[in-house]
Order: structure tokens, then sequence, then C-alpha cells
């Protein structure tokens, strides 16, 4: 059963966005496209340049090397950020990006007007040649832009740290993989980008849009990514998201045994993650009388959530109620369809319905997001908001939207509550605390006490 919700759900979104009207055509005959379109095959597309870049600052490779200056104050003193020309088949065919301890490097096509790709979606591919020396400890992202609000991008962490020390490899990506209903790929105005974190070495050479290509690398469907459980796939985040959901478990085994199950239990991202570090006085006054639960990881997306909960976070508890908010990263990472964002919380409460089925859940809207409203990342929040207030039943489900109380009265963010435009000061999870308590408190009183369940057998395989 829980398979065959899975799959409808699945099947179900993906119909409602492939109703979804593609972008309307321009009216004037189009010419013939060319069936291979050269975005660096020794030199860039005409008009367009070599960029590297880290998240502070950019530079132009003119020569063979460019190395990404400091700003006066760096965030990240000790991390260096550089490309330069290279060779595969002959002389500077290729570029070599370089970065060490970096929040993030770049490389990418950059400055030039924009590109026609609409001739290339049927049966196009991305394809490029690669060479990756050192990929440890980094990652791999391959992204193009389509205009303002469109950056559509591939994480292929995984599959490129295989590649290491096995040479020039040739990867081919659907051109799909980058487009969605509704995208106009008519003005690409970034054709192409490799972006990634961490410390490493690659190199590029041969990039492509072909006409008619045949992929040889996997994408994720956007339309069912954020309800197909997945463990988070992020440079920052391999070293401690594993360890941390197994100390989660762990966690609950301790409860269990010390007969103190949690009452409340807190699912999010790293905004719930925090009530352990700048939260963690309002926690110990408001919810340490429920031995209350955090599982809340910082990173995730409901598809994330989703895995941890089908690997054992909840069994044998049961929570008089699980306050549950997820979905920024969603929106910031992917800057998805407020509708697949919605799909995954849906999925959310349904797995929690099924595995604690005593469980009142309170439903939180998700928090506002960029510091002056009318952001296109806080529009996209304000839409699954208005698609997820529709989830409560007035019974098992309550939704709660307390944005107001996080933001000034003109709509903007201050920095004592959110000093980055998106995780929470004290302050703010004191603020946060004071709103949701009245409510969260009527709820664990309505809900008579469960016995403890015997720990669930149903936990996924690995």
């Amino acid at each position: 059963m829980k398979l065959l919700r899975m799959v409808m759900t699945a099947t179900s979104l993906s119909a409602a966005l492939a109703g979804t009207p593609l972008a309307t055509a321009a009216t004037t005959a189009p010419t013939a496209s060319p069936d291979e379109l050269p975005l660096f095959v020794g030199q860039p597309l005409s008009g367009w340049s070599i960029g590297v870049a880290d998240f502070e600052r950019g530079a132009r490779l003119t020569g063979e090397n460019a190395v990404v200056p400091k700003p006066a104050h760096p965030q990240v003193p000790t991390s260096e950020v550089s490309a330069s020309r290279s060779s595969k088949s002959a002389a500077r065919d290729a570029l070599t990006l370089q970065w060490k301890e970096a929040w993030f490097a770049t490389l990418r096509l950059e400055g030039g007007p924009p590109v026609n790709l609409r001739p290339y979606l049927p049966q196009g591919t991305l394809e490029f040649d690669i060479n990756v020396e050192e990929l440890a400890h980094g990652g791999l992202t391959v992204k193009l832009a389509c205009g303002e609000g469109c950056e559509r991008k591939v994480n292929y962490l995984l599959p490129a740290r295989a590649l290491q020390g096995k040479g020039w490899q040739r990867l081919s990506f659907a051109l799909n993989c980058f487009h969605r209903d509704g995208d106009d790929f008519g003005a690409v105005t970034q054709p192409f980008s490799v972006d990634t974190s961490g410390t490493g070495k690659l190199s590029i050479a041969n990039v492509r849009v072909l006409k008619r290509g045949v992929p040889n690398a996997f994408c994720a469907d956007y339309r069912t990514e954020s309800v197909t459980p997945s463990p988070l796939l992020q440079v920052w985040a391999l070293e401690w998201w594993q360890p941390r959901h197994e100390q989660k478990l762990a966690q609950v085994q301790q409860q269990r045994a010390s007969g103190q199950l949690p009452e409340v239990v807190f699912i999010g991202d790293s905004i719930t993650q925090g009530w352990e570090d700048a939260g963690a006085p309002v926690w110990q006054e408001h919810f340490a009388r429920y031995h209350a639960l955090n599982l809340g990881f910082g990173g995730d997306h409901t598809e994330n959530v989703l895995w941890r909960l089908q690997h054992g976070e909840v069994d044998g508890i049961a929570p008089k109620v699980a306050v549950l908010m997820i979905g920024t990263n969603n929106t910031g990472d992917r800057q998805e369809d407020p509708r697949t964002t919605a799909a995954g919380i849906r999925r959310l409460i349904d797995e929690l319905r099924m595995r604690l089925p005593a469980t009142r859940i309170l439903l939180l809207a998700v928090f506002p997001r960029e510091q002056k409203p009318g952001g296109p990342l806080r529009a996209i929040n304000d839409d699954i908001n208005r698609l997820i207030a529709g989830f409560a039943d007035g019974e098992t489900v309550k939704f709660l939207d307390i944005s107001r109380v996080l933001m000034n009265a003109d709509g903007t963010l201050s920095a004592d509550v959110m000093p980055d435009w998106l995780h929470l000061s004290e302050q703010g999870y004191r603020l946060w605390a004071n709103a949701l308590v009245p409510t969260l408190s009527a709820m664990v009183a309505l809900t008579p006490a469960a016995g403890p369940p015997a720990p669930s057998a149903s936990r996924s395989a690995p």
C-alpha cells in the first residue's frame, strides 16, 4: 500500500505538471540550427568568455591562468579558487578548475549574448569531456540558466567522484535534464557551468550541445524528486549527515530505555536543527518538559526527510504532536515549482500518519527568507504556504503560519531575528517559541497518551 501511494503521488504530480503549456514560441520563422553547438571547443562560443568565481568574487580567464581575488575581509580566508588553460588532445584545448577549502567554486561561460537552445530540446544533449584528478572532498554540479528565476542544475557528486583517477571521460546529459515545463530556452543566459565546493581539481574540454545525442549520465525527474526518498547528497553534508541520522536513532533507543519517550518531535531542516544551537536556551525553557526530540537536519529537502522517516527516525515512539516545517531548501537549492514542494510535504504527512497514527501534526508555514518582500525565493515560499494550508483537516493536522511574527511591519526581515535572512538568532527562536507554544500546548493537552509502540520492523533497507 505504501509503495502504491508513492507511485500514485509521483504519477499524479507528473501528470499535473505535464499539462503546463510551454512558453509561446516566437512568431517569426526560425532559422536552421546546426546539429552541433560548440560552447567551448578550444575556445568559447563567439561573444562569450570563460569565468571562474567563488561566492564572493570572480575573474575572467583571458590568458593562461586566472585566480579569484580576495576581498578585503574574506569570509573564508584560507580558500583558493583558480582556473587555467590546459591540454587534452592539443595545446590549450581544455580548462582546469582547482579549488581548496571553498564554500563555492564555479567554472562557467559568461558575458555573451543569449543562446537559443529551443531547437535542441527534443533529443538534444549537453556533452563534455572531463578529467577528475581530485574529488574526494569535492563535488560536481552541472548547471545552465535560462533567465531570471530559471537556474537549472544536475547534482552529479557521487558519479563524479567515481571518475577520479580514470583519465578523460565523456559525459552526456539529456538537455531536458535542465528544462522544466514553461521554461523558455530561446534565450539561455548561461549555457554551461560546473559548480563545486570543498577541495578538488578537474579539467573540462569539448563542451557541446548536440541536436541528437545519446545521454550516458543520470538526472532526477524534477516532477517527482520531492517525493522520491533520498539521503542528502551535498559535499558539505556527506561527513555528518549519516552520522547524525545514526545518532538520532540511538537517541530514540536511549529515550525508550529510560522511559522518557518524547511527547513532541520537531521535524525539519537547519532552521529546526538550530534549536540545538542558537535556540538551545529557548528549547530548554519551553520544550524540555516534553522530552522533545529534534529531527532537524541542515540542508534537507522534502525527499531527505522522507528517507529519514523511512529509515527509522520515528520508529518505536508515539509522540502526541509532530511539528513539521520543511521546504525552504527545495526553494533555495532548486527554485522548485511550489506544487512539487507541496507534494513532498503532503507525502511526509502521509508517511507520518502511517507511522504515527495517534500523533497530531502541527504543520508550520515555511518561514520567509530574503531581506525584503517581493524577492523570488520568498515568493516561492509564499506560494508553497498557500498550497499546504489546505492540508489541515481540523482534526489530526493543523496549519500554523507565524511569518508575521518574524517580520517587521513592512514585511522586511531584521538582522536581529534572521542574521542571514534565512536562519534564526536566539531572538528569532524566542519569537518562534512564543508564537508556537499556545497552539502546541493545546494540541498536547488534547492528545491522549499512547503506550510505547514496539520498534518498527518496516524500516527500509539502505
